[in-house]
This record gives C-alpha cells, sequence and structure tokens, in this order.
C-alpha cells in the first residue's frame, strides 16, 4: 500500500501540472487605439470567458507599420506573437517574409477546425488569399472608401441629388465653390488610394499586371493609362481655382469635412465615427463616382483596414488555440454585433445578411454604403485588390509625382509615367528580397 506522504506527493505533484498546463497563451499584437483598442481587449476578455482552455493576451505596438516591423523583428528574434494584425498594404511584406508566417487556411485544415472559405465576403477575403482562393491571413477590421457629402451644404448650393458619377461631382463642386466654399468644391483623403488603387479598382482597369500582383511579385504597373492621366488632368484643372482642393497623403485633411468647409469628400468608410462625433450638419456616405464613359463601371472596391497573420514556428497547441480563436470570432452574431457597434465591416456573408434582415442599415444607411460597393459585381483581376512589394515607399513616390502635377510642376501624364517608373523600381528591389 502506497504512503501517506507519497499520495500527497503526488496529489500535489498533479495539481501542479494540472495548473501549469490548464491555459495556453495566444499573443496578439495590434495597433488599434482608442475605441477600437477597447474592441480588441473586449473580444479578447470575451473569448477568454468563453472557454478554459486558451487565454488570448492583447498587447498594442504602435502605428500599423510599428506593429508589422514589430512583428517580424520578434520572429527572427526567435519570440514572435501568435497573432499580429498588418494593415492590409503590407500583405506582399508579409508573404515575402519566408517562414515567417502559416496561412490560415493550412492552420484550420491542421487543427480540424470548422472552415469555409466561402462563408467569408469574396471582396474581403480576395485580398488576403492566393489566386486559388486559399486565405493566407484572417480578415478583422476592414473597410473601402466611400464619398462623404455634406447634404445641407448641397442644398443650398442648389445640388438636389447626391452626384453619381466623376461629372456630376465636378459640377456639384463648382456649383458649392460659388456659393461660398471658396477654399474647397470637393477633396479626397488617402489621395493615392482614392485616385490611383480605388479608382483603378472601381473602373475595372490595371493597377498593375499579374492581377496588381495578387498572381505574382513580377508585376509592372499600368496606372498611366489615358483614362488615369484624364482623371489627374481633369483634378488639376480644378485645383487652379481650387473647386477641387488637394488634402494631403493620409487622413490629416478628414476635418475639412466635419468642419463643413469641404462640402464633398473621399475617405474610408472608417470615418463614420468621427462624423457622428463632430459633424454639425446632415451627412450621407455614398458610393464613390465614376465616369459613364467607362464600359463596366462601376466594378467593385477594394478593402483597406487590416487582417491577422499567423506567424510560424508555433506549438501545435498553440495554433489549436489560435483557430479557436478565428472561429470565435467568424460566429454571426458575434459579426453582426461588431459590425454595427465598432463600424468594422462584417467579414462573413452570414452576418451582413443578419444586419440586413434586422432593418440595421435603414436607419443607418452609412454602414452598409462600403459593403455595396464591395459586393456590386464579383471582383476582377483588376479588382479582387493588390499586393504590391514596398508599398508604404510607394504611395509616398505616387503621392510626391501627384503633388508635382497638382502644383503645375509637371504634366499629368509626364508625373504619372514617372510614379509608374519610379514605382516599378521599388517592386523589382523588393522582388530581389524575396526570390534570393
Amino acid at each position: 500500500m502506497m504512503n501517506k506522504p507519497f499520495l500527497a506527493a503526488l496529489a500535489l505533484g498533479l495539481a501542479t501540472s494540472t495548473s501549469a498546463f490548464a491555459q495556453t497563451e495566444i499573443h496578439w499584437w495590434h495597433a488599434m487605439t482608442g475605441a477600437n483598442n477597447d474592441v480588441v481587449n473586449k473580444l479578447a476578455e470575451d473569448f477568454n470567458a468563453s472557454q478554459k482552455d486558451y487565454k488570448v493576451v492583447v498587447a498594442f505596438k504602435g502605428s500599423y507599420a510599428d506593429a508589422m516591423n514589430a512583428g517580424i523583428a520578434a520572429f527572427r528574434a526567435g519570440n514572435a506573437p501568435h497573432i499580429l494584425q498588418v494593415f492590409e498594404v503590407g500583405t506582399a511584406t508579409m508573404m515575402g517574409a519566408k517562414g515567417a508566417i502559416k496561412p490560415v487556411h493550412e492552420l484550420m485544415k491542421e487543427t480540424g477546425e470548422k472552415f469555409d472559405p466561402n462563408a467569408y465576403l469574396p471582396t474581403i477575403t480576395g485580398y488576403y488569399s492566393t489566386a486559388k482562393g486559399e486565405m493566407l491571413s484572417f480578415p478583422f477590421n476592414s473597410s473601402s472608401m466611400v464619398m462623404w457629402v455634406n447634404k445641407d451644404e448641397l442644398k443650398k448650393a442648389g445640388v438636389n441629388e447626391i452626384p453619381k458619377t466623376w461629372p456630376e461631382v465636378f459640377d456639384a463642386g463648382k456649383k458649392l465653390k460659388a456659393a461660398g466654399h471658396s477654399t474647397c468644391g470637393f477633396t479626397a483623403a488617402w489621395t493615392t488610394w482614392a485616385m490611383i488603387e480605388q479608382f483603378s479598382a472601381w473602373h475595372n482597369v490595371p493597377l498593375s499586371t499579374k492581377a496588381n500582383g495578387l498572381d505574382g511579385f513580377d508585376t509592372e504597373l499600368k496606372f498611366n493609362s489615358p483614362l488615369h492621366v484624364k482623371h489627374l488632368q481633369t483634378l488639376m484643372d480644378l485645383q487652379k481655382d481650387k473647386t477641387y482642393d488637394y488634402s494631403g497623403r493620409t487622413n490629416t485633411g478628414e476635418g475639412r469635412f466635419t468642419s463643413g468647409e469641404c462640402a464633398i469628400m473621399l475617405t474610408s468608410s472608417g470615418f463614420l465615427g468621427n462624423v457622428k462625433a463632430n459633424a454639425k450638419f446632415d451627412y450621407a456616405a455614398a458610393p464613390m463616382p465614376y465616369y459613364p464613359d467607362v464600359a463596366g463601371a462601376p466594378q467593385n472596391s477594394i478593402i483597406g483596414g487590416a487582417s491577422l497573420w499567423v506567424m510560424g514556428g508555433k506549438k501545435a497547441d498553440e495554433y489549436k488555440g489560435v483557430a479557436k480563436f478565428f472561429t470565435f470570432l467568424s460566429d454571426t452574431d458575434r459579426q453582426a454585433k461588431l459590425h454595427q457597434e465598432s463600424g468594422y465591416l462584417p467579414i462573413t456573408k452570414a452576418a451582413y445578411e443578419k444586419t440586413k434582415a434586422s432593418g440595421f442599415y435603414e436607419k443607418n444607411p452609412a454602414n452598409q454604403v462600403p459593403l455595396i460597393e464591395l459586393t456590386n459585381k464579383e471582383p476582377t483581376e483588376n479588382s479582387r485588390g493588390l499586393r504590391l512589394g514596398n508599398m508604404v515607399q510607394m504611395r509616398d513616390v505616387w503621392s510626391e509625382e501627384l503633388e508635382a502635377a497638382l502644383a503645375g510642376q509637371k504634366s499629368a501624364k509626364d508625373a504619372l509615367d514617372a510614379a509608374v517608373s519610379r514605382g516599378d523600381q521599388l517592386l523589382r528591389q523588393f522582388e530581389r528580397t524575396v526570390t534570393r
């Protein structure tokens, strides 16, 4: 018979072992601030409370670029998080970081979690999937480009309907300027996203070859077409008297809309929270304008925001926890609530349909506009998204050339030719880093 001290020691050992392995920690690095940071924390808390095997631990790592760089550096040092939030233009960089990631489609298959890529909105998942439809990262906070309008000022200027086409926007901008908006008829934030990236997808024309880079890093830029040149030339002409007025490379100029200065502004659908909090006028979000003489336009928009990447080199039980967390995030009721309360787009078709059936959009139409744009038509090679290396640097190069044109220092064609040429050089630099 075993003696009592031995049994006591065995019991203590078992208890210690059970306690030590009761929970597997899943570390999630993100770049969300303010109310969005609260959303991240709440999701982790809810998941942790829903089961006892895993604990998601969140950590804020600065801006999108900071978080991505920190994650890659941590992987090289052998201490990467399990989940890393990366903005959409960092997709090619993450793919190029050999061995650093574990594709989501592999993760879900290996862990046995129920996973159907067709359950997700195709224009969201297409951005983060291979040409074969294999999901590389998990969609999280997605947005798109919309046109915000000050309905009160449009009415005062004699614009009775929200513009749908670019010619109608140009006309409305002239009327707004004549009615007292001397510094801005219309404008845009995130200018390269609005006037190059989204513009191309919305008109179903290529931003670059190889399905805008989704089908291969050896892609070449194509946004110096006659349509792109025509559009930039028109903006240059209207810039002269501020019927159109440039508002910068990022979203720092968005306050020009909420202040009432600019009555029409193209920017992210994620601007909704700021508009709700600060606009003292009747506003609406509308689909991006298009040129009616372009065959097939409008096509569909492409997403902004970020997705969740699973980092490589982790243990099987840790990956199991990550997969269960992604299943948790995909729950229809949770996605619908997250969309309705935070302004994020629902990532699943079911969450979208549930929200629509509830009548939510009838009272909150601005929430639906980016979804209408994203699902306007089945994505094409020109509108599935984009996957270009060195994208952060390329946006700066493109902005420099647009700014030179808008300042009258270059012709529209010369500026776009230079933007394409300089961008191609950055693409080749990136290509060398991922193929060597």
